[in-house]
């Protein structure tokens, strides 16, 4: 008997993704987006897969199946990226420069700043500030002081 008895996981598709018609996954899919651009609903900080689920009329299978299929990748990623691309709006615009980092993380639906970070940097491969001073500093704006 192995020490920790580790085993490698198998990767197996969940049955219920094939199962779906892809016309349901369409009109889900269309649905998200909706919720997502036009609604902006990830801006909320507890904003969940059953909540949309509620909303559209459906179930959290369902949701996670669509996002997989269409967007290939699962819920929390996808209202991760959707709160990243409004971070980088607010970090790149003149307007919303003198904003702190927990302003900025509070406006995109991050719980906190500490998630915010932690998002920003898996997506981005910099800190929030990094970011936002590398696209100043190519204006010819000067560093941004807080």
């Amino acid at each position: 008997m192995a020490k920790y008895n580790l085993q490698e996981k198998k990767e197996k598709p969940a049955l219920y993704r094939t199962a779906i018609k892809p016309e349901i996954i369409d009109e889900i899919y269309e649905q998200i987006l909706k919720k997502m651009i036009v609604e902006k609903r990830y801006r909320e900080a507890k904003y969940t897969a059953q909540k949309l689920a509620e909303e559209i009329g459906t179930n959290s299978r369902y949701i996670s199946a669509a996002v997989s299929l269409r967007f290939q990748c699962n819920f929390s990623e996808l209202i991760a990226g959707y709160r990243v691309r409004e971070a980088i709006a607010l970090l790149t615009d003149k307007r919303t420069r003198g904003w702190t980092m927990a302003e900025v993380a509070q406006a995109c639906g991050f719980a906190n700043r500490q998630s915010f970070y932690a998002a920003f940097y898996r997506i981005q491969k910099k800190s929030p500030r990094q970011y936002q001073d590398e696209f100043f500093a190519k204006l010819g704006f000067p560093r941004h002081k807080q």
